[in-house]
């Protein structure tokens, strides 16, 4: 880090190249381009291949809104929230997984969303041995229990939809104000904005916000 700003502090131009599709997209080069950009260099995105669209426009869920979660945490509270999200996500859902742990995440999601959630499985993108399977949660979960995968992994599951019932509207409240507080929002700020996304009323959503900034 040190000494790629020493060399940008002398005038030079720098490339940070990936041969895995568009860097810095849940990869650690990110925290590279927040000192760069800190010690007032500009930084110029050149796109390359994206896992994220690429899986997402091959899935054939719908592609109008979707939400990109990156690699799930592996356990305890934080997963749990995750896999509950994405329950509840009326936007498509992509995420990163690593292939030895894939067949658990889609048997969880199979739990959390149940087995006849839509879900598109790509692997190994824009390279020899591409592939894309299709299905259930259930049914792909399946497939790569017998066909242990290889290489890299991206899932897009499908939106929810059971409808806005009001314990979904309140699980997706709790997940965006939840998400908001963590990026540092005053808590009447975050009651505002999930109020006007959601169309719920300021005081019910006060009241949530309220207890999570608390918990």
């Amino acid at each position: 880090m040190r000494q790629v700003l020493a060399w940008l502090d002398a005038g030079e131009t720098l490339t940070l190249v990936s041969d895995a599709g568009t860097p810095l997209v849940s990869d650690p080069g990110g925290r590279l381009v927040n000192a760069v950009a800190s010690a007032g260099h500009t930084v110029v995105p050149v796109p390359g291949p994206s896992a994220v669209l690429a899986a997402l426009v091959a899935s054939g869920l719908p592609t109008d809104r979707f939400t990109f979660l990156g690699f799930p945490e592996r356990k305890g509270r934080l997963r749990a929230e995750l896999l509950d999200r994405v329950r509840t996500s009326a936007d498509t859902v992509v995420l990163f997984e690593s292939p030895h742990r894939l067949v658990k995440l889609l048997d969880e999601l199979s739990v959390a969303c149940g087995a006849d959630r839509r879900v598109a499985v790509a692997r190994e993108l824009t390279k020899l041995h591409e592939e894309v399977r299709r299905g259930t949660l259930e049914e792909v979960a399946g497939y790569y229990r017998g066909h242990p995968p290889r290489g890299e992994v991206t899932v897009v599951v499908a939106p929810d939809e059971s409808g806005p019932d009001e314990s979904r509207l309140r699980a997706r409240a709790e997940s965006l104000a939840r998400e908001l507080l963590d990026e540092g929002r005053k808590p009447s700020d975050v009651a505002r904005e999930v109020s006007g996304r959601l169309a719920l009323p300021k005081n019910t959503v006060y009241a949530i916000v309220q207890q999570i900034a608390h918990d």
